[in-house]
């Protein structure tokens, strides 16, 4: 049995936010979950999700085929309210990493401290995996989802091949 395994995520509707905390709470409420404002954490309902890039900047997730209906209700719910509302569906894919050896793998790559007690559940950060940009969210003690540029997307899925090598059971 495989103690890590790597699998390409689904596509997602995706949204790249950036505003005011006012511009934020309004995003939030109409995209169904309030956009974290603590530093580093993602907030969620297994559909949806939002992850805190910076302190004014903020990744969307939804399921595919959203976006058309989503992106006027956002920019609606804004009302005068400036901010920017980018959709990045087509620029990143998603990639899951889980199992008990998933921080092993992620840190052949990556200089993180993936400790639990150090990047707990529900930690999000813009870091580098080699020598590509990621984002890295933790979403379960043995889980991480990982975005990355499409362009970078099979050097990245190269290295988690090879990190994962050490603990996939024959």
């Amino acid at each position: 049995m495989a103690r890590v395994t790597v699998v390409a995520l689904p596509a997602f509707t995706r949204f790249i936010v950036r505003g005011s905390a006012k511009a934020a709470a309004a995003i939030g409420g109409a995209f169904g979950i309030a956009l974290p404002v603590e530093a580093c954490r993602a907030a969620g309902d297994g559909e949806r999700s939002a992850l805190w890039l910076g302190p004014d900047e903020w990744l969307l997730l939804a399921p595919e085929g959203e976006g058309t209906d989503l992106f006027p209700l956002l920019q609606r719910s804004l009302g005068a309210e400036p901010a920017s509302i980018v959709d990045i569906s087509e620029r990143q894919l998603g990639i899951s990493v889980a199992g008990e050896r998933a921080a092993d793998v992620l840190n052949a790559f990556n200089p993180l401290d993936l400790d639990p007690a150090a990047f707990p559940v529900g930690t999000v950060t813009r870091t580098v995996f080699a020598k590509a940009e990621i984002v890295m969210w933790r979403t379960d003690i043995a889980a991480f989802h990982i975005e990355v540029w499409r362009s970078f997307a099979p050097y990245v899925l190269g290295c988690l091949e090879e990190a994962c090598r050490e603990y996939i059971a024959a």
